[in-house]
């Protein structure tokens, strides 16, 4: 099945609002949101367990608090040179710059389905809907990662406030998430 052009028009439109108001936001205020996603997520996380977790730009929630919120044993992303498979590094030592400007680990690289190993992954999200949909920023890389998740993994989304809808637009290959998290509301768990 295709992907339909009322749903690409609809992301598209969607993205582009987000995106903008997410740049509008002062910084001040990001940086209370950030430490605010960090302490609720800490709450939900299991102990000494494997989490996937990712490192947020300037813009995006959790900026400057998530990767420390993850925990000892985290994995984060590595975008690949070319293509859109991710691999997956230990958290630990420095960030470096990677593909599309995005922070990652400098140490070894994991493949793909080490993702298998997290008890929890937390999703970048533009978006998502209390009916579990998510809207990240149209490459598909999170989608193509999330098939390599173990498949009792709670998958999380971290979004601001007001970027937690009633649905947001999906498709037929968009994965579906098990939890949002959010600076005011903390974990709200989601149908399914």
């Amino acid at each position: 099945m295709g992907t339909s052009p009322d749903v690409v028009s609809a992301k598209v439109a969607l993205r582009t609002a987000l995106l903008a108001a997410r740049a509008a936001r002062p910084a001040d205020v990001r940086r209370a949101a950030a430490r605010a996603l960090a302490a609720h997520l800490r709450t939900g996380l299991p102990d000494d367990a494997v989490v996937a977790g990712y490192v947020p730009n300037a813009e995006e929630p959790g900026h400057g608090e998530l990767v420390a919120a993850l925990g000892p044993r985290a994995l984060l992303p590595v975008v690949p040179p070319t293509g859109r498979v991710l691999g997956w590094a230990r958290v630990g030592g420095d960030l470096v710059p990677g593909r599309f400007g995005l922070l990652e680990p400098a140490g070894p690289r994991l493949p793909a389905d080490a993702l298998g190993g997290a008890a929890v992954v937390v999703v970048p999200a533009l978006a998502v809907g209390r009916d579990a949909s998510r809207l990240g920023r149209g490459a598909g890389f999170y989608d193509r990662a999330l098939a390599h998740a173990h498949p009792d993994a709670v998958l999380v989304g971290v979004v601001f406030d007001e970027e937690l809808r009633d649905a947001v637009p999906v498709d037929v290959h968009d994965v579906r998430l098990h939890a949002v998290v959010t600076p005011s509301a903390g974990w709200t768990y989601l149908p399914g």
